[in-house]
């Protein structure tokens, strides 16, 4: 059988490549598919070993079985709703592009007759970094499960704060210091709701969507990233 798995960031750079054919006898599971990728591409082991795998857009466990429909792809560390509450999310309020981003876009799409509140947190790309000159950052995003996810923590802020409307869009590829990278809008029916919610969202996304980005230094690079996933549990378990 013939499996396909996606690679982003810092795993596209080792292996030169963005998408791998793998080819099989028996349907794997997930640390199987790890093991033979790593055996395929020692340059990636370490950093593969630290991956988590993304399996039709969700995050897979280690004994899950794949097929040869499945949607793959290996999501790198740098630093799930339901389906039917997914689909009555308009797709309009979330996304993920190389275009310039706006709040008064943003904040368009949530207001309603029942906001006494609209928070919007909109993050930048800064200069400096622990004393270390950025001079660019580069974003790249899996655009389809970072879409998913979005919707996921838009699910959760409206079990936690009811009425709460939800919108957020990512930027990728390059952004010169002081450009928007994201921009978060949420109306509520009143501002305490809408502070707290705006927080969580922010933390929320940092946890859970794929999105990743390379800091351009004067004399270097590194995939850096916001991101910090699910696998700080396993890093916190570690001896």
């Amino acid at each position: 059988m013939q499996i396909k798995v996606k690679f982003f960031a810092g795993i596209a750079e080792a292996t030169g490549q963005r998408e791998y054919v793998l080819h099989i006898e028996h349907s794997p599971s997930v640390q199987e598919l790890v093991q033979h990728l790593t055996e395929e591409f020692p340059q990636a082991a370490d950093l593969m070993k630290r991956c988590m795998v993304s399996l039709n857009h969700d995050y897979a466990k280690p004994d899950q079985t794949i097929t040869e429909n499945d949607e793959i792809a290996l999501i790198p560390p740098v630093s799930g709703g339901e389906v039917d509450k997914l689909a009555e999310l308009s797709d309009d309020l979330f996304e993920v592009t190389d275009q310039p981003l706006s709040s008064d876009a943003l904040i368009a799409k949530v207001s309603n007759p029942y906001a006494g509140a609209i928070v919007s947190f909109v993050g930048t790309v800064r200069e400096f970094t622990h004393g270390q000159r950025t001079t660019f950052l580069e974003y790249e995003a899996y655009p389809e499960m970072a879409v998913k996810k979005m919707k996921e923590i838009a699910i959760e802020i409206k079990e936690k704060w009811p009425k709460s409307e939800v919108a957020m869009s990512h930027r990728t590829g390059k952004l010169d210091i002081e450009e928007i990278s994201v921009i978060i809008a949420i109306a509520t029916p009143h501002r305490d709701a809408g502070f707290e919610a705006g927080r969580y969202a922010i933390e929320r996304l940092k946890q859970i969507v794929p999105v990743w980005k390379k800091e351009i230094w004067e004399d270097g690079e590194e995939w850096v990233g916001h991101q910090e996933g699910p696998w700080k549990i396993h890093e916190n378990n570690e001896g």
